[in-house]
């Protein structure tokens, strides 16, 4: 009996032994899972209770993403996720042995360059592994905008000024959030789309979105997009956050001398491996140049651009201390990696603090949002029109004889849910200058209708 009662005591033991990798490693669990879209990459982002160890690899005929998540057990239902615009036909998952499987089945004729990594908790989430399904096709350079407008003295067709707007954050990353939980990346995006508004209003003008709703753009793509659209200025929009609620006021950053140094070693130490041109529209390639040829040319073109960026950034400046506290007194300068465009004048707009009650209050209001666009608009206005690019629009009009382009007038098709007051708040004008340019009596418009906007 004693020899059986042992046995049976290193059988129960090593079956105990056996079961250690699910009944103590399996220390993790996935808690969700949330899908943001984008137009040219899908993420998925996985939330956990605590860090863990994954890898990822594909498989072909059918294709297939597998994530293998070490010591992991799924907590969360996948039937709620959206994947109705995204690339992924179905996601299934299993458990082995404390491992989790989740394996990503791809619709037909999808070309994916899939990555993975880890995300520490933050304000607002916890441990994260993220999943970023990128589309291999690479986005052509666009060609100029050309403008609707004909040159009227036979000089060939003529373009608009592109100006790229980045609404700063978005999806996984919510920027700096409010005491009464505003998020940065939506008050951004609404100041960014009401800039475009105003900025696609003018005649001469294209407004690019860097990112039209709700999902993240990495800091490198946000100015290789513009780069990509051939825009004459980059303006990168944000909502600075602080850990008191005491600081206060908008600001204007432009390229610090060491970012543009770092940016330039970087461009010419990568330029034998890269199909980049410099210069914007009529780009030149650095590929093919000697180190020195090369190095002349980049430091031009970035030297061009750092003017052109300290230039409208002082006037975009100006323009918002006439309504807004300004952080600082003078344009300031720093590191931001959106910003090292070598070849497009680059700017990043601080709006304000979502972390002061009293400019939260302010940024969540579609009049202080539309009347910011305004400002920063202005500040382009004034400054394009100083230094029109050759063959656009705004260069040929200059040398007909236009002494402001406040003088161009602008037109707005009447949308369900406008009224002549928010039209006027939108457009800069007021309600009195809109009825005497149209004609009106009182305040009834009908959707459909355009109306003539006077010059601001």
């Amino acid at each position: 009996m004693k020899v059986n009662a042992r046995s049976f005591l290193v059988k129960l033991l090593l079956l105990w032994v056996s079961l250690l990798p699910v009944l103590v490693f399996a220390n993790a669990e996935v808690k969700g899972v949330r899908s943001w879209l984008a137009p040219d990459n899908t993420r998925l982002v996985f939330d956990l209770s605590g860090p863990v160890e994954h890898r990822l690899f594909t498989l072909s005929n059918p294709d297939r993403i597998v994530i293998d998540v070490s010591d992991t057990r799924l907590q969360t239902d996948f039937d709620q996720l959206s994947l109705d615009e995204s690339p992924i036909d179905a996601i299934r998952y299993s458990h082995s042995e404390g491992t989790l499987r989740i394996v990503l089945d791809l619709k037909d004729q999808v070309r994916l360059r899939p990555k993975s990594f880890d995300l520490p908790p933050n304000d607002q989430y916890g441990h994260r592994l993220v999943v970023d399904l990128e589309n291999q096709a690479v986005a052509a350079v666009s060609a100029p905008v050309v403008s609707a407008t004909p040159p009227a003295d036979g000089q060939g067709q003529l373009r608009d000024i592109v100006i790229a707007i980045d609404a700063g954050h978005g999806g996984e990353d919510p920027g700096a959030v409010g005491g009464n939980g505003t998020r940065e990346k939506d008050i951004v995006l609404a100041i960014a789309l009401a800039l475009k508004r105003v900025v696609d209003a003018q005649q001469g003008y294209k407004a690019v979105m860097i990112r039209d709703g709700d999902y993240f753009v990495s800091l490198r793509n946000r100015s290789l997009r513009a780069r990509q659209a051939n825009a004459d200025l980059f303006i990168s929009i944000h909502a600075d956050g602080w850990k008191t609620p005491r600081a206060r006021g908008a600001s204007v950053w432009v390229l610090s001398e060491r970012g543009a140094s770092s940016e330039m070693g970087r461009w010419l130490a990568s330029r034998e491996n890269s199909s980049d041109l410099i210069g914007g529209v009529g780009s030149v390639s650095l590929e093919d140049k000697d180190e020195v040829l090369a190095s002349v040319l980049l430091d031009m073109s970035m030297t061009a651009s750092r003017t052109g960026s300290r230039e409208v950034a002082g006037i975009i400046h100006s323009n918002l201390e006439q309504f807004a506290r300004m952080h600082k007194s003078n344009v300031e300068m720093a590191n931001f990696a959106v910003l090292r465009s070598p070849d497009v004048p680059s700017i990043l707009v601080e709006t304000g603090f979502i972390t002061n009650p009293q400019e939260e209050a302010q940024l969540r209001t579609a009049a202080y949002q539309q009347r910011m666009a305004q400002a920063i608009f202005q500040g382009v206005n004034n400054y394009f029109w100083q230094k029109p690019p050759d063959m656009t629009w705004i260069a040929w009009h200059k040398r007909q004889g236009g002494t402001s382009l406040a003088s161009v007038d602008r037109t707005h098709r009447v949308q369900p849910g406008d009224t002549l007051s928010v039209i006027a708040v939108r457009n800069g004008v007021s309600v009195t200058a809109l009825r005497e340019a149209n004609q009106i009596n009182g305040d009834r418009i009908r959707i459909g209708q355009v109306l003539r906007i006077p010059a601001g």
